[in-house]
């Protein structure tokens, strides 16, 4: 993910809700399930993308620490 991408997610993510981010964050929970399921079962072909979704699901948990304060 470049520079200019996230800066625009984080941006966006500021944007949403406590609600609306716990629901991102379950969905990009899923996501990492799917993906390492298929990581396990040799089908997956963009390993990057594992570690994509873990920076996410990170950065996500930022902006939740971030409105609690």
């Amino acid at each position: 993910m470049k520079l200019n991408e996230t800066k625009s997610l984080l941006k966006d993510l500021r944007a949403l809700s406590v609600d609306e981010l716990a629901a991102r964050e379950a969905e990009l929970k899923k996501e990492l399930f799917e993906l390492r399921f298929q990581a396990a079962a040799g089908r997956l072909e963009n390993t990057a993308k594992l570690d994509e979704v873990k920076k996410t699901i990170a950065r996500v948990k930022t902006v939740q620490r971030e409105l609690t304060k």
